[in-house]
């Protein structure tokens, strides 16, 4: 979780991410619905999941695959990317 959050925006913040769904072209290019962008109480949002290996070490050779692969999620605030 980024640090820059402010601990009061954590829940909201938490559902927005949650709950999004507003993928297309521009957010989802590729159609993985693994990213976007959102704006929570003015603040810019980026989200992203990644696909390590179960050490997460290195990327997982098959995400699909719950036993191959541990699913992290990164939020941060858009000016701290």
């Amino acid at each position: 979780m980024t640090s820059g959050l402010d601990e009061r925006l954590l829940s909201r913040l938490m559902l927005a991410v949650a709950t999004f769904e507003a993928f297309g072209p521009d957010n989802d290019p590729y159609g993985e619905h693994d990213g976007a962008g959102l704006v929570v109480e003015g603040h810019r949002i980026l989200w992203k999941i990644d696909y390590y290996d179960p050490t997460l070490t290195w990327l997982s050779e098959d995400p699909a695959d719950p036993a191959k692969t541990r699913r992290v999620l990164t939020v941060m605030l858009s000016h701290e990317y």
